[in-house]
Formats: C-alpha cells, sequence, structure tokens
C-alpha cells in the first residue's frame, strides 16, 4: 500500500492534469495502480495527448525552479518566446475541459500552447489557433511578410495585426522601441522617475505635407510656397521608407495627411489606402469635405481624427480665412458627428483672437470632441500677425485651466500648462505631442518636396527622404539638435514634458538651441 500511494503521489505531480481527469472519470482511486494505465485509454482516450500536456508543463516548471527558464525579457527582435512548448494533440478541446470547463473532447488534431506569459508565473495553456502559428512561423522562420501578403492576397495591416495580437497573447516577444529620450533629458534627479514615461515613444507620426495646394487664403499661413509635389512613385516610396523605419524602431506608425489641403492632392486616395493597407493609423488634417469624400475616406478607413482649424468668432474667422468659413466648419462638424468621426478644431492663437479663445470653446460644446490651441509663430505670412501678448500669457492659461475643468472638450497643447500644474503639484500632461516638444523624436514633418522638417511651423530641414533614408535624417546632427531643444532649458524641473515651442522663439528672433521660449515664466 505505502508502494501504491508513492506511485499515486509522483504520478499526482508529474501528470497533475492526467491525475484530475482520472479522478473525474474513476473517482474510485483505491482501484487504480500504474499497471491498469492501458485500461484508461479506454475511459479516457484523450489521456496521452493530457500526459503529453503534462509533460510540457512539468518541463517548464522545472525550468523556472532550476533558474534555467529564459529571462522574458525585451529581445532585440521579435522572436518567438522561448518558454513555449507546443503539444501536437489528436482530440481537441482539451484545454478547456483541463480548465474545468464542460466540455467533451472530439477527435480531431489540434497544436496545444504550453507557455509562460510575461508577468505571469503559472504556464498558459491554449489552443493555437490557425492566426497564431501562422504568426509564429513567420516569426520562426523570419519570413518576409510583405511578400506573404502578396501571395497569399491579402495586406501588410492584417499579417501585423496577427504579430501584434501574439505578442500581447504572449506567444511572441517584441522589442523595445528605439524611439529614446536621451539621459540629458532627465539631469535633474527630482524628476527622472516622475518623468520616466516620457522618455519612450511607441508611437511615431509622419506629419505628411501631401500638397500645399490649398482653398484657402490664411493670413497666418506659415507656408505658401507651391512647390511641385510627389508623384506617385515617389509617395509609395516614402511609405516603404516609412514603414521600414518603423519597424526597425519597434514603434507603430501614424500617418497625419495635411497640406496645404491634403484631398487637392491629385493621388491622395490611393496613397490612403496604401498607408492604410501598411497599418499606418491614419489622421487628416485639413479643410471641410463634401460627404461624399468623406464616405470615401471612410470605406478605406475612419482616420483617427480629423482636424479643422477655426481662428476666432465668427466675424474674426472669416476676416482670417475667407467669408463662409466658420459655418461651413460648423456644419462639417456635425457631418463628422454623425459619421461618428473624432473631431478636433484647433485655433492659432494671437494677440487679435485671445480673448475670443474661452468663448468659442463654449460654443463648441457638444459639437467638437477636442478643441485646443497653438501660439502664433511668426514665420511666413504669421510674421504680419501680432502675437500674444507675454504679459499676462500666464493668466490667460489660468482663465483657460479654469473653465477646462469643467468641459471636457476643452484639451492642453501648450506646454506650459505643464508650468502651472507642476507649481499646483498636479500630474503633468504630455504637452505639445505627448513629450513636450516633439520635434524631430516622436514625429517629423515631410513636405510636398520630400523635405523633412523637425517641425512643420519654422524653417527646420533636416533632410529629403527622396535622397537619403529616413533612419539617416532622424539620426543626423541637425536632428539631435532639434530633439535637444534649448540648452536654457536643461535641467528644469519639468523639461521631459515641455520644451517650449521651437517655432514661437524662432519667430522672435531667438537662438532656438540655446534660449528658451520667451513666453517661459518659470521662476
Amino acid at each position: 500500500m505505502p508502494c501504491q500511494e508513492n506511485k499515486k503521489q509522483i504520478f499526482q505531480n508529474e501528470y497533475p492534469h492526467c491525475y484530475r481527469m482520472i479522478c473525474r472519470f474513476l473517482p474510485d482511486w483505491q482501484r487504480f495502480s500504474v499497471e491498469f494505465a492501458p485500461e484508461l485509454l479506454t475511459v479516457v482516450p484523450w489521456i496521452a495527448d493530457v500526459a503529453e500536456i503534462d509533460r510540457a508543463w512539468r518541463q517548464i516548471q522545472q525550468r523556472q525552479e532550476k533558474g534555467e527558464e529564459p529571462a522574458i525579457s525585451p529581445p532585440k527582435r521579435l522572436i518567438v518566446n522561448p518558454c513555449l512548448e507546443i503539444v501536437e494533440a489528436r482530440w481537441k478541446g482539451l484545454p478547456k475541459l483541463l480548465a474545468g470547463k464542460n466540455v467533451e473532447p472530439v477527435e480531431g488534431h489540434d497544436y496545444v500552447a504550453v507557455y509562460v506569459a510575461q508577468a505571469q508565473e503559472r504556464p498558459v495553456l491554449c489552443s493555437l489557433t490557425d492566426h497564431q502559428l501562422l504568426a509564429l512561423k513567420i516569426v520562426a522562420e523570419q519570413l518576409d511578410i510583405q511578400k506573404i501578403a502578396v501571395e497569399a492576397d491579402t495586406t501588410v495591416a492584417v499579417l501585423d495585426t496577427l504579430l501584434e495580437r501574439a505578442v500581447a497573447e504572449g506567444l511572441l516577444l517584441a522589442p523595445e522601441s528605439k524611439i529614446r529620450r536621451r539621459e540629458h533629458f532627465f539631469t535633474n534627479p527630482e524628476n527622472t522617475q516622475e518623468h520616466s514615461r516620457y522618455s519612450v515613444a511607441e508611437v511615431f507620426t509622419l506629419q505628411w505635407h501631401l500638397t500645399q495646394a490649398c482653398d484657402l487664403h490664411c493670413l497666418h499661413c506659415y507656408d505658401r510656397n507651391n512647390s511641385r509635389c510627389l508623384s506617385l512613385e515617389q509617395a509609395r516610396e516614402v511609405l516603404q521608407k516609412f514603414y521600414g523605419f518603423c519597424k526597425r524602431h519597434h514603434v507603430s506608425g501614424q500617418v497625419s495627411f495635411t497640406g496645404g489641403n491634403p484631398l487637392l492632392y491629385p493621388h491622395f486616395f490611393t496613397v490612403y489606402k496604401e498607408a492604410v493597407d501598411l497599418g499606418f493609423v491614419t489622421a487628416i488634417l485639413g479643410n471641410p469635405v463634401e460627404e461624399d469624400i468623406l464616405q470615401k475616406i471612410v470605406a478605406i478607413q475612419a482616420p483617427a481624427f480629423f482636424q479643422v482649424s477655426l481662428e476666432g468668432l465668427e466675424e474674426h474667422n472669416d476676416t482670417i480665412r475667407g467669408e463662409g468659413h466658420f459655418s461651413r466648419i460648423m456644419s462639417f462638424l456635425d457631418l463628422l458627428k454623425r459619421y461618428n468621426l473624432y473631431s478636433m478644431v484647433m485655433l492659432t492663437l494671437t494677440k487679435a483672437n485671445q480673448d475670443q479663445v474661452v468663448e468659442l470653446a463654449m460654443l463648441l460644446k457638444n459639437k467638437v470632441d477636442l478643441f485646443t490651441f497653438n501660439r502664433l509663430a511668426m514665420v511666413g505670412e504669421g510674421a504680419a500677425l501680432a502675437s500674444a501678448p507675454r504679459e499676462g500669457y500666464r493668466e490667460f492659461l489660468e482663465a483657460y485651466s479654469r473653465a477646462a475643468r469643467q468641459h471636457g472638450h476643452m484639451a492642453f497643447k501648450d506646454n506650459f500648462f505643464n508650468l502651472l500644474r507642476y507649481e499646483e503639484g498636479q500630474n503633468l500632461f504630455g504637452g505639445c505631442t505627448g513629450f513636450g516638444c516633439g520635434a524631430a523624436f516622436n514625429f517629423v514633418s515631410l513636405l510636398a518636396n520630400g523635405d523633412v522638417h523637425a517641425c512643420r511651423k519654422l524653417p527646420s530641414r533636416i533632410g529629403n527622404i527622396l535622397e537619403q533614408s529616413l533612419d539617416d535624417i532622424y539620426h543626423s546632427p541637425q536632428a539631435r539638435q532639434y530633439r535637444r531643444g534649448p540648452s536654457q532649458c536643461e535641467g528644469c524641473s519639468i523639461r521631459p514634458a515641455c520644451g517650449g515651442c521651437l517655432a514661437v522663439s524662432y519667430g522672435f528672433g531667438l537662438d532656438i538651441f540655446r534660449q528658451k521660449d520667451p513666453y517661459c515664466f518659470v521662476s
């Protein structure tokens, strides 16, 4: 009897799922001994498969106990989870049965995954779907995803989605983003831990000015240069370069189409669809469009947001953007709402419209999802306009903040809201781009002629995408200089979420790499 009990204990430890199955189907354990095992196959015909699952389960646990299990840490490239074991089973439904579900396994080929996911101690048990198996095959064999997409008559976006899901499920391990702030942003010990969330970007945005052609003639336009736009083949080359850049830097890509008016680009819909097929999130910063045009856009992919501009209340706005513009915007916002599209209204803050901002925001309540503003960059035709006065700017931000607390559509964008929040002991927000000034960090601007700028609001050319790779442009000394920003900001407690606005400083004639934003009111 002790020998039988010892066998029972060993069996229970080595084959826990088998043991539970046997107890479930043969409750009188005293009648069981190892010698009777063949008989069990007629009572529990899937017991052999369960035993294989138990072996895989135990192998993982033993490696964990001995410290031999590979550390589940971010790899250099996308890889199969090294803690994954796959059991080829002859019965379907076993993972659900072993999880205690009231299911009856059926004969049929199945692949059962046993693995440890990140932040979990116990192994995960699941049947692998065809999509999961494909994701594992792509990564294990390092297959060309674009070639597979062509052969399978699908899109890269579909295949990338399979890989992303497999990462989320723990079957694959993904590398960390390479879009990271340098250590000099965190020289102040006070903010190193608090602002660590501002050091790594998971999304990179290409703000693509498809064309400078525009159906408006705004007084503050920072560039009315009608340079030739890219051909369709050149635009396709841009998308491929951006796709490769995102993959090599392990980030998701977003393409924000703008202009001019991006819809005036002759190949807009072709380029938009090909961006979608490559898996990019898309957004549009432009002018109102007719409903049939909006339908065509949505049929391809609903943009993450559609941003339009207003410059104040109706009379002032139409002075800047043309007669009837205000009413067209208001009607278009209703159209966006009918299509359940996220709408944004951007205002360029000047001396002339500063006292209209909060009133305009109230007017837009229940009409727009998000309203915010940027300070005027006195560049291009904007140089002829008066910037918002520096004296009293803090008080303006305080008034806007008070209103925003009561109205959820009023958003913060100006980095200097963080000065107020820091003084009040509140958590900081991401500032202009989620990382304070994100010029050449988590976004770049691509002009219609292929020039790449750190920020579109000021002359900040860092390369040309037709002549260079985006990798070379991004890692160039010029780009690093824009990322570093003003030396006067170094050591500031809120630097990771601020940095002022380089375009505003440029408009005031300052040395943007040395002098801080003239509106800064840090004590």
